[in-house]
């Protein structure tokens, strides 16, 4: 009989050692904790504090990810606070760019809307963009995050630093509908905003600006 065989007979019989419970006494391991012999017991239980160990890091990493979700959402609803406390439609551009940046310690962000009404041709964000700039943002089907490889919306942002990372986010009711604008929020530092990036929050920031600046498109 060997070592397997031993194990199979064991997980067929889990009453074994109850009907020899002189056994257990008698069964000494050796601790890869505490570096000596020890009893089965006392193995056991070293297996029983790791595991709550693994368990307290999870749950601590759970309490991490809840509390920065109740910091995002609290900034969130503060963002969007301040566009409905928006008088006039001309100002909302501005609010929403500076707001951002505010809020959300961003230190870059500015946009670009093309086919707006004609009481706003006249202003900053309505200024002409190129075709190409047009058909990338179309292109978007997410928010863009990475390096700024001489982006032309990068030169939108107006900083004496160079502008070292990028996010582009498309403004679009739904994927379905055309792409007016875009959104842009650059940095100058390389780790801001990363390719590998999730953009789950960013998709809801360009959601909830394409409903506010909608208003400002030529129907």
């Amino acid at each position: 009989m060997n070592s397997n065989d031993i194990a199979e007979y064991l997980s067929q019989h889990p009453h074994f050692f109850e009907e020899h419970a002189e056994l257990l006494a008698q069964i000494k391991l050796t601790s890869p904790v505490m570096g000596r012999t020890i009893s089965l017991q006392e193995r056991q239980m070293e297996i029983v504090r790791e595991k709550l160990k693994v368990m307290e890091l999870r749950l601590s990493d759970l309490m991490r990810v809840a509390q920065d979700n109740d910091v995002i959402t609290d900034r969130f609803q503060q963002w969007t606070r301040e566009l409905l406390l928006a008088r006039n439609d001309v100002d909302l551009p501005y609010i929403l760019t500076r707001s951002l940046q505010e809020i959300f310690d961003l230190p870059h962000a500015t946009l670009r809307l093309w086919n707006v009404a004609p009481d706003f041709t006249h202003t900053w964000f309505a200024a002409p963009t190129t075709e190409d700039v047009q058909l990338f943002a179309k292109g978007l089907r997410t928010p863009f995050c990475g390096a700024n490889n001489d982006f032309e919306a990068a030169a939108w942002i107006e900083s004496d630093q160079a502008v070292a990372s990028i996010a582009m986010l498309p403004l679009r009711l739904s994927l379905d509908e055309a792409c007016f604008g875009l959104l842009v929020l650059g940095s100058p530092d390389s780790a801001r905003f990363t390719k590998d990036m999730a953009t789950d929050f960013l998709s809801k920031i360009a959601d909830t600006s394409s409903a506010a600046l909608l208003c400002m498109i030529d129907a």
